[in-house]
């Protein structure tokens, strides 16, 4: 005869939490009483007796030091920058969600190196001014694509820049484990990683270890024809290096979705840089049913005695 399963009480803290909620509760997982909420003050109140959190950071790293009983945490990005502040306990299993933006981040990217390959924003123009413009397209097939960071979501890029039939570096601090990376780089190799690409695509986590990775050495050693796209996180670039060097056509353009300080201020010099383009840090929303889904098959390794998917580790930061 089976044991029963171990019950479990689960805290939702989520601007999201109603819906997060719903297809949970359907998902009818044994053992499982949920509690919900979006305020983080209610949250300390009606969660004290939870074992397991599953929310965004920036709200469940308020309540975290108030849930004794706490043993896992899911979160609903895969940055979890707020939970690794000082003071917050971390006696917890936590996992992000970093599975899940493989295929939005991907859109985002190739979304605009097509625009700049295929010339997109000058056909716009030409249309505009009434004039018929022929001159050629540039195309992907062929382009060198440098990953700066080939986790979860830099996997789903190599396997789309495949696709496209470009040439894919990666740059790791020792995995080689995306078979679509071609060729990979560690450590002080990244000058020769760098030398050479189309495109710099960046989705390394901020750490101690990545801030300012991308500085002006790095910046200089691209050819100028090269394009920086940014989705990781905005600590990972040195802005007053870029601007610099998109000022001087070092390089020949960027493509940031993410900064130092969010949302970018007014007066950011970004904001009026030749040949840059912003987004809003939405290269990638929360998708709730996928988010829901993975914290659903989680449960269930949980409750099987299983390892979790996308463990994250508080040394490394990611």
């Amino acid at each position: 005869m089976k044991n029963k399963p171990k019950n479990h009480q689960l805290l939702i803290l989520s601007k999201d939490f109603e819906e997060y909620n719903q297809i949970i509760s359907q998902a009818g997982l044994p053992g499982l009483s949920i509690l919900a909420t979006e305020n983080p003050d209610d949250g300390i109140h009606i969660g004290a007796e939870c074992d397991l959190l599953f929310g965004e950071p920036s709200l469940v790293c308020r309540v975290i030091n108030h849930l004794p009983n706490l043993t896992w945490v899911q979160t609903s990005w895969a940055g979890v920058e707020p939970l690794l502040a000082a003071g917050l306990h971390q006696d917890y299993i936590l996992t992000n969600a970093r599975n899940v933006y493989g295929p939005m981040m991907s859109e985002y990217v190739f979304g605009y190196l097509l625009m700049i390959e295929r010339r997109i924003l000058t056909r716009w123009q030409s249309q505009l001014n009434h004039k018929w413009d022929e001159t050629p397209n540039g195309r992907l097939k062929g382009r060198r694509i440098g990953l700066l960071g080939v986790g979860t979501i830099g996997a789903h890029l190599a396997s789309t820049a495949h696709h496209f039939g470009m040439r894919v570096h990666g740059y790791t601090r020792q995995s080689e484990t995306c078979p679509d990376v071609d060729r990979y780089f560690h450590g002080e190799e990244i000058l020769n990683f760098v030398a050479g690409l189309d495109y710099l695509v960046c989705s390394l986590p901020g750490t101690p270890v990545t801030r300012g990775l991308v500085n002006m050495s790095i910046l200089s050693a691209l050819p100028r024809t090269a394009w920086l796209v940014n989705i990781g996180r905005g600590s990972t670039v040195d802005e007053t290096a870029l601007v610099n060097a998109l000022n001087s056509g070092s390089i020949a353009g960027a493509v940031l979705d993410v900064f130092n300080a969010e949302p970018l201020p007014d007066a950011h010099p970004l904001w009026c840089t030749p040949n840059t383009f912003i987004t809003s840090h939405t290269a990638a929303r929360n998708y709730l049913p996928d988010i829901a889904a993975l914290f659903i098959e989680n449960y269930k390794l949980l409750i099987g005695d299983k390892p979790l998917l996308n463990l994250v580790d508080f040394v490394q930061h990611y």
